[in-house]
């Protein structure tokens, strides 16, 4: 019964290793993607993780309030912070 338990114990410890790595690999994708439709919006990022990715050259827009975003693209960025808050993400 003890050899069960320990094995029961490593798989949930391997499964939550996996589910960890794979929620920072979704993470980073997601970020990127929401990012690069400011980037394309032409907005001036803020955070130095954000201008060493992106940079920000060619950017004009300081407030992002100010993005006009085609309504299918709001849509997406607004599923996208979604699933990185489901995700545990960082901000």
């Amino acid at each position: 019964m003890r050899l069960m338990s320990t094995a029961v114990a490593a798989l949930v410890v391997a499964a939550t290793l996996e589910l960890s790595t794979a929620s920072a690999q979704d993470c980073g994708a997601l970020w990127v993607e929401r990012n690069t439709y400011y980037k394309q919006a032409g907005y001036c990022f803020r955070t130095t993780q954000a201008i060493q990715y992106f940079g920000n050259g060619g950017c004009y827009i300081h407030n992002e309030a100010r993005i006009g975003f085609a309504p299918h693209i709001r849509r997406r960025i607004d599923d996208i912070m979604r699933l990185e808050r489901v995700l545990g993400c960082p901000r």
